[in-house]
């Protein structure tokens, strides 16, 4: 890109996370630092075709690095799935002087930045989802709050199975990756950790092992399931059934979302923010910035977009192995 970068902006895009708003603040930060304007886009692609922004200052993102949600809101928008949409999000940018934008979301969100940058607007994609399931990188910005707040719950539910001898049945987030289930399995002692990415049989995985704890003196029992999984009522009806155990199904839902981000979130996606200034300032676009290896690096988006997840099942046989 030959036209040197003077205004940037910046969108959160998709489903929230923990972790957005500092996303947010390093880049409004990082880029005025060096000179750049930042122009604040308000309800993700929505907001960039209707002309929903605002120039942002210094004093735009104070007091929001530990605050949840995203302070530019969120949204999803089948318009600019299109070739239309695209096209006249292009014309927005050039309207309102933009060279460049730093979108924060997911793979959906990615794909809608690698096609303005194929229009001639550099993009860049900083990771941001508390499922943790971007196939490009190893973490995601959100999940490790996510995982906490899980944690914290499940934890408070133990304590009512065991006052009462009973089964819980928690399902979690993650939509078809199971690794908020997988993580706080650990964290949380489940006796079963059921996952879309491992085929499972109920009586073999779930009843036997009860079964197996059950004679060995254990007497309250979590059973923890991905919302890709589901059916999570229907299985504590069968638990009980087959083992007699009093079992009650809690689906924790969007409270999984909110919350004050982690340490760990806040500093990862300040890092992220900050690299995707950095990339665009140097006319860099078509960038997908992700933490492998314990660090940040950028992948070309459909690089990124084409890379296949890895479940971590070494870590699922450690949680099966430990939870007798």
């Amino acid at each position: 890109m030959d036209k040197k970068v003077k205004t940037i902006g910046v969108l959160s895009s998709g489903g929230d996370a923990p972790g957005m708003n500092a996303a947010i603040r390093a880049v409004v930060r990082t880029a005025i630092n060096r000179g750049l304007h930042v122009m604040g886009i308000r309800r993700g692609y929505n907001g960039l075709l209707s002309g929903d922004m605002f120039e942002m200052n210094l004093r735009s993102v104070s007091d929001i690095l530990h605050r949840g949600g995203t302070v530019l809101y969120t949204a999803r928008c089948p318009e600019f799935v299109t070739e239309e949409g695209v096209e006249k999000g292009r014309n927005m940018c050039f309207e309102m002087g933009i060279d460049g934008l730093v979108v924060i979301g997911g793979d959906g969100s990615f794909r809608g930045a690698r096609d303005l940058s194929l229009k001639g607007i550099p993009c860049i994609g900083v990771t941001g989802t508390i499922d943790n399931d971007i196939s490009s990188s190893q973490y995601t910005v959100g999940f490790d709050t996510a995982l906490n707040t899980v944690v914290d719950m499940v934890d408070r539910l133990r304590d009512t199975s065991q006052s009462h001898d009973r089964c819980t049945v928690v399902e979690v987030m993650g939509r078809r990756c199971g690794d908020i289930a997988l993580h706080a399995g650990i964290a949380c002692g489940a006796t079963c950790v059921l996952v879309p990415e491992i085929p499972f049989d109920l009586d073999r995985d779930v009843i036997t092992r009860i079964g197996r704890s059950t004679r060995t003196g254990k007497q309250h029992f979590i059973i923890m399931v991905a919302e890709g999984v589901g059916g999570v009522e229907q299985m504590a009806k069968y638990i009980q059934e087959k083992t007699g155990v009093e079992t009650r199904a809690t689906i924790l839902g969007h409270v999984q979302r909110g919350g004050s981000p982690s340490a760990r979130d806040r500093v990862v996606a300040s890092e992220m923010g900050h690299h995707a200034v950095e990339l665009l300032q140097q006319g860099i676009g078509n960038r997908v910035v992700v933490y492998r290896d314990n660090k940040i690096v950028d992948l070309d988006i459909l690089e990124g977009l084409n890379m296949k997840r890895v479940f971590d099942k070494h870590l699922y046989d450690i949680a099966n192995e430990i939870s007798i």
